[in-house]
């Protein structure tokens, strides 16, 4: 760490002009939450492994900014070199780089690894004192990463229209009528997610997101994908073909953002509009001329390609696939919904096996009764850490119909490491499971059909009676936001203190966001919309049949945590008036697998929470049913028992 750090000064020393500090974002040339091994370049130089971060070194100190989920993480991550800057209670990047660099200071960062958004957030906090932000030619991560692993050839896939739903012929229609609408000729889309959507393409470029390393250009009459061509088979060709999409190398894509700025990349079909059933009215002449913006999404698009268009004639607003590929269609619902009984029923299977093994293994008195381990004399080839039974779920998952992978590592930790938010265990320093201690699972699947992600907290031994509160608490938030009935209109800011306000009676919280959008065999995190206390859940209404989680926690550093998490699909709701006549929405639940009883203290739950449990209990025995052999069908039995207080 120290010699890269020393690296990295001597390049910061020697650039052109010399550069006072350097940032390091977590993101790929895509703004990606999720980056392929050779992206990790925040990881490989401060040796943090969280997803979100960013690490600013400077002649003589190295910072490192994340959020909520990893604070705990990256205390334990970083060596004495790195200062943690906690964000929402430390000063933020800019305004750090702002107070504390020299005047007319030289800030570097690769334009290609940074958004709009962020570049021109810092300009603006940089002006103050006449510090500039450098846009260095080549990444400086790179030069110093003697080992960075190479870029992988991974095939595009086409996703068939069974899966997909609608045809990328539709979904092109319906974007040139949003291009002409606001009076853009062409929009640069980056962010890997709506490529693949878009074009109804896969891949596995990225692990866990079955997306594609490309770019793509639309305009009112041509549309580009941008990607290394070794990864396209003639299916591929043919299907891109057939929707009039021309497939050109990933590197071209620098040149013909400044082609589109200049308007010479529509040049050789003669035409701007008319074409698509976009325009064909007798004002086409006027409109051609009044249709000149280039449509760029400020938070995906990198300040590299940003920087070649004429920022008078830009179109800076969210990219208009963000919203339509997080409408869901009936096909992607239905497959949502399949997708997630499968997993459901992986999951059951095992906690069945997880309960076995641990009476067996460590003489725990199991899933249903309560009393300390026996403490058995154990093998070490018998014993259960948070890598092996971590890998015993990803195989109930795999023997499903339409199983790709995982949606995210598998967040697998015992007792203390529960406390970890974003844990994700090693298997050489790994902990081993304990009878006696509280065991949470975060975990999801990749099938053609849906993208899952569920959380379930269980103990194997005797909880104590804090840990019951607390589980109830997360519990009772989890079903009121579950339950919520709203206006059309309410934005995920709205109704974030619903999963909150049980934990706040005890003065308890925790720091991350309630609930996020779920891709359609895509990424397990997907916006625009989310549930959270954070600004951001402001900018977009929750709206029907988009997906979202319902997960609240509580963690205590150092003992345990809690978080219980299930996806839901918004929907109409069947409200007896229509005040304002908004039209109301509520949640269904898409997740099956029961909530342990034995953590519950159902003297603090409600008659209208104890009938809820019992009901989502009942579904999930009705639902799992045909997936199930006796043995598990008769645990399933027993933990889905209705309960009364």
């Amino acid at each position: 760490m120290a010699e890269t750090l020393a690296a990295l000064r001597s390049l910061m020393a020697s650039h052109s002009p010399p550069l006072d500090a350097v940032v390091v974002p977590s993101e790929d040339y895509h703004q990606s939450e999720y980056v392929s091994a050779r992206d990790k370049r925040r990881e490989f130089v401060s040796g943090f492994t969280g997803s979100a971060g960013l690490a600013l070194i400077t002649k003589n100190e190295a910072r490192l900014w994340t959020d909520g989920r990893y604070f705990l993480q990256a205390t334990q991550q970083l060596s004495d070199q790195w200062q943690l800057m906690r964000i929402g209670e430390d000063p933020s990047v800019d305004a750090w780089m702002s107070d504390n660099l020299p005047k007319e200071a030289a800030i570097g960062v690769d334009p290609w690894c940074v958004s709009v958004d962020t570049a021109q957030r810092w300009d603006r906090a940089f002006a103050k004192k006449q510090q500039k932000l450098v846009q260095t030619s080549t990444n400086l991560v790179d030069e110093v990463w003697k080992d960075r692993p190479p870029a992988e050839i991974n095939p595009v896939i086409v996703h068939p229209l069974e899966f997909a739903g609608r045809s990328v012929a539709e979904k092109l229609k319906e974007l040139r009528e949003k291009l002409t609408n606001e009076k853009a000729r062409g929009i640069v889309i980056t962010a890997l997610d709506e490529v693949a959507w878009l074009y109804n393409i896969r891949g596995s470029d990225v692990s866990y997101c079955p997306v594609v390393h490309a770019f793509a250009i639309v305009t009112l009459n041509r549309a580009f994908l941008y990607v290394d061509k070794r990864k396209v088979s003639s299916e591929v060709s043919s299907s891109m073909e057939e929707n009039g999409i021309e497939v050109r190398e990933y590197g071209a894509v620098s040149s013909d953002v400044a082609l589109l700025a200049s308007d010479l990349l529509d040049q050789d079909t003669g035409l701007n509009c008319g074409r698509n059933g976009v325009c064909g009215s007798d004002t086409c002449e006027e409109d051609e001329n009044s249709i000149d913006l280039i449509w760029v999404d400020p938070a995906s698009c990198c300040y590299a390609l940003f920087s070649k268009l004429d920022a008078k004639k830009v179109l800076l607003q969210q990219s208009p696939l963000a919203l339509a590929k997080a409408l869901k269609n009936p096909v992607e619902l239905n497959g949502l919904r399949k997708a997630h009984i499968r997993d459901g029923a992986a999951v059951v299977q095992y906690l069945v096996w997880l309960d076995k093994q641990m009476q067996e293994i460590y003489g725990a008195s199991g899933y249903f009764l309560e009393g300390k381990g026996a403490r058995k004399e154990r093998l070490e080839t018998m014993k259960l850490t948070e890598v092996t039974v971590s890998d015993k779920l990803e195989g109930f998952r795999a023997s499903k119909e339409n199983f790709r992978g995982l949606s995210f590592p598998t967040i697998s930790s015992a007792g203390p490491n529960a406390a970890i938010i974003h844990y994700s265990p090693q298997a050489k320093t790994c902990a081993e499971l304990d009878p006696d201690s509280i065991y949470l699972f975060d975990s999801g699947a990749q099938y053609l059909d849906g993208t899952t992600d569920i959380t379930r907290t269980v103990h194997f031994g005797k909880p104590s009676a804090h840990e019951k509160t607390c589980y109830t608490s997360v519990l009772k938030g989890h079903i009121a936001l579950g339950n919520a009935r709203f206006p059309n209109g309410t934005n995920g800011h709205a109704l974030d203190i619903l999963a909150r306000v049980p934990l706040w009676k005890y003065g308890l919280d925790y720091r991350h966001g309630t609930g996020h959008g779920i891709g359609s065999y895509l990424n397990v995190h997907e916006g625009p919309h989310l549930i959270s206390f954070r600004p951001q859940a402001r900018n977009v209404p929750l709206q029907v049949s988009m997906t979202v989680t319902d997960e609240p926690g509580y963690y205590e550093d150092g003992s345990f945590g809690i978080r219980l998490e299930n996806v839901l699909v918004i929907k109409e709701a069947d409200t007896e008036f229509n005040f304002g006549d908004k039209g109301y929405l509520s949640f269904e639940h898409i997740t099956w697998a029961p909530y342990q009883i034995k953590l519950i203290d159902l003297s603090l739950l409600t008659p209208e929470e104890i009938e809820w449990v019992n009901t989502y209990h009942s579904k999930c025995r009705e639902i799992l049913a045909p997936y199930m052999d006796k043995y598990e069908m008769d645990w399933l039995m027993k933990a889905t028992e209705p309960v009364s207080a």
